[in-house]
């Protein structure tokens, strides 16, 4: 597959849920089985067990659906002398805890293992749509081992080769298949729920900002672990908490580094898991240190989180510590210059220590979640489009002119507006960037990343839908 036909799988695959991950014990051909379905070599295979330990994500395509397939280190059951086995089984966890189809591979040339067995176990705990995938499935003979693995309760294996590509389409098809019916659940679920939103949050920053005080200023008790030594936080922490009548799930972050500056091993998973939390986030609490402010690191993450379309409030900690608080508004300045690539983030001053302020940036994070979940009428924002480009006229591109025929707003979480034009090569990034502010002066979308999306339509003339 080419990398401009991946990249806008990828992008896709933003736009929903639908996430399928691959478990199973370590050399069984997880990550065979990932390259065979998304047509990459992006995940390392190699005959030795426990290559694997990052997750990788990567979208595929089937039956005109696009879904988030994710790769994981292989799980060791009791005993193990891998210093990574912990940590790989959390981030196991967070996959598990996001996925609505789990393939469970095991080994169809070795047959049943007693490891597969306990992860089994886990597996049925969780409640969740599980395809047991007999890989290594070569051999005419290997229906027989097949009945082995029935007494892992999964129902029937399925029987490929990832190496050679049998079965995959039959594996498909199931996987599609229950995507959908676990979909359907959930729209039932939604329908007939009186459960509260859920308001996910990530605190995030470079090692030894206060995170961690934070976290615990916040909820009121010693949750996580402070120290002034940068690294102490490593695993990401969930906790749920009630704020105004709205229910939050507040996850403290290790602290994240540049990337060429994160060391191998433990610190590496777990800027990956911090990466993970602000991913599975919807509003993102950036922290800086004010005695520091304004480093790489913090435009770094600031970066990801835009690049993810998340929501955003920017916290500028130890404020306890200010001699001169009258250089306030000068230090918002210098803020909003080094972010302007969103100078849509909100800046809140705060001390864990003392507690200002905290009340002011929760409230700020309930606003950015509100924001994101606000959805604009197909009228209303094609009056909008209509205004600005007559105010604004996009620029020529050789012999041609950017038309756009109506606009529409796709998805919410993250607001999603989709622009139908004439061709969407003449789609200037500066215009682009016109037209996102527009949307932003006519329907605040303080807090939150927006996402505009062209595609080509045939027609040449601007449709508006009344609504």
């Amino acid at each position: 597959m080419n990398e401009k036909k991946q990249s806008e799988l990828d992008e896709s695959s933003n736009l929903v849920h639908s996430v399928v991950a691959i478990v199973g014990r370590p050399n069984v051909g997880k990550s065979a089985l990932f390259n065979r379905l998304t047509r990459s070599n992006t995940a390392l295979v190699e005959d030795l067990a426990g290559t694997t330990r990052d997750r990788i994500y990567r979208a595929f395509e089937w039956r005109g659906q696009v879904l988030r397939l994710v790769d994981t280190g292989g799980l060791v059951e009791g005993y193990s002398d891998d210093p990574f086995a912990e940590l790989i089984h959390g981030g196991v966890d967070l996959v598990l805890d996001e996925a609505s189809v789990i393939l469970f591979v095991v080994d169809g040339r070795s047959g049943l293992n007693p490891a597969d067995a306990i992860i089994a176990e886990r597996l049925r705990a969780r409640d969740k749509s599980i395809i047991l995938v007999m890989n290594k499935a070569e051999a005419s003979d290997q229906q027989v081992l097949a009945a082995e693995f029935y007494s892992l309760g999964l129902g029937d294996p399925v029987g490929i080769s990832a190496l050679h590509g049998r079965g995959i389409g039959t594996l498909l098809d199931l996987i599609v298949n229950a995507v959908s019916s676990t979909s359907r659940d959930e729209t039932m679920d939604s329908d007939f729920s009186d459960k509260p939103e859920l308001i996910r949050t990530s605190i995030v920053g470079r090692p030894n900002v206060g995170k961690s005080s934070l976290t615990n200023a916040i909820l009121g008790e010693n949750r996580v672990i402070v120290s002034d030594i940068p690294g102490t936080t490593r695993d990401a922490i969930d906790t749920r908490f009630d704020f105004e009548g709205s229910s939050v799930l507040l996850v403290d972050t290790a602290g994240i580094r540049k990337r060429g500056r994160v060391d191998r091993g433990v610190e590496r998973h777990s800027v990956q898991r911090a990466e993970s939390a602000m991913a599975r986030a919807d509003v993102v609490i950036l922290l800086l240190d004010y005695k520091e402010l304004l480093t790489s690191q913090d435009t770094h993450i600031a970066g990801y989180v835009n690049e993810n379309f998340k929501g955003l409030v920017i916290g500028v900690n130890k404020w306890d510590l200010a001699d001169d608080r009258s250089s306030r508004s000068e230090l918002v300045k210098s803020i909003d210059y080094k972010y302007r690539f969103l100078p849509w983030a909100p800046v809140m001053f705060v001390s864990a220590k003392t507690g200002e302020g905290i009340q002011e940036l929760l409230e700020l994070m309930v606003t950015a979640y509100q924001v994101r979940r606000r959805r604009i009428t197909t009228g209303e924002l094609n009056r909008v489009v209509r205004q600005a480009m007559t105010t604004h006229s996009p620029p020529m591109v050789g012999t041609k002119r950017l038309k756009v025929m109506y606009a529409t707003q796709a998805e919410i979480e993250p607001p999603t507006f989709v622009f139908f034009v004439n061709d969407p090569e003449l789609v200037h990034f500066s215009y682009k960037r016109y037209l996102e502010n527009q949307i932003r002066e006519n329907f605040d979308y303080t807090g939150t990343a927006i996402r505009l999306i062209f595609r080509k339509r045939s027609e040449d003339r601007f449709e508006t839908d009344q609504q």
